[in-house]
């Protein structure tokens, strides 16, 4: 097995998911380059100041383009993966939460970056939990609830009471032991049983990538990304 805690076709059909999307986005940015207005001036000084001619500029505005489009994904990467491991449930887009374990009786809210969301929406993001796990009626009552951030702002691991600040008053809200904020590579041990869940995937990547589109990483730009990984999760 590829990791411990998933099918490898599975984890194969995602991360080639991923990377058709990334295709995808960059073909799509081709063919709409120049239907929208570029900003001369900024062209112009992005090349003389970064050092690149028009077609080096063109390039680096497709992929800057791109990019978003592939980020926009990857947190959906991350949601997908953890809704596969056996006991937990991935519900897909446009659902009111988006993993669940009634095993466990879990609820997860996944976003990728600390900051995916300003603070007066992780404000709404914090009510929206509390009717789900405090209301009788909901379905998930009595869960514990969690906002997961794949990435956090420091590699510091947590697993604490979610008290973003109200909107109206800037006042915390006040602590409920069944709304948790945690930590991506904290929730993928949860998820899966296994301490170094997160570490086991990003490093069988490389080789599932490889597999998929034919292109191998050099040992430079591997070891690059594992510093970017130590850096961001402390391991």
């Amino acid at each position: 097995m590829l990791v411990k805690f998933l099918d490898d076709a599975r984890l194969v059909a995602e991360v080639s998911h991923l990377l058709t999307v990334a295709e995808e986005a960059v073909e799509a940015q081709r063919r709409e380059f120049g239907k929208n207005v570029i900003d001369p001036f900024a062209a112009m000084f992005e090349m003389a100041g970064f050092g690149m001619d028009h077609a080096g500029w063109v390039n680096s505005e497709l992929m800057r383009q791109a990019q978003k489009t592939l980020l926009n994904h990857v947190g959906g990467f991350h949601q997908n993966i953890l809704g596969s491991v056996a006991g937990w449930k991935n519900m897909n887009t446009g659902s009111v939460v988006d993993i669940v374990s009634e095993k466990h009786k879990v609820i997860a809210e996944v976003k990728n970056k600390h900051n995916t969301l300003s603070g007066g929406k992780r404000s709404d993001q914090y009510s929206n939990l509390e009717k789900l796990v405090m209301q009788k009626a909901s379905r998930y009552h009595g869960y514990t609830s969690y906002f997961v951030t794949i990435i956090p702002k420091s590699p510091e691991r947590f697993d604490r009471p979610f008290t973003p600040s109200e909107k109206e008053t800037g006042a915390r809200v006040p602590e409920n032991a069944l709304i948790r904020e945690i930590d991506g590579a904290s929730f993928y041990q949860i998820v899966t049983g296994e301490k170094d869940a997160l570490a086991q995937l990003f490093a069988v990547l490389p080789e599932v990538i490889a597999g998929i589109s034919g292109k191998k990483s050099d040992e430079g730009d591997r070891a690059a990304l594992k510093a970017y990984f130590s850096n961001a999760f402390g391991a």
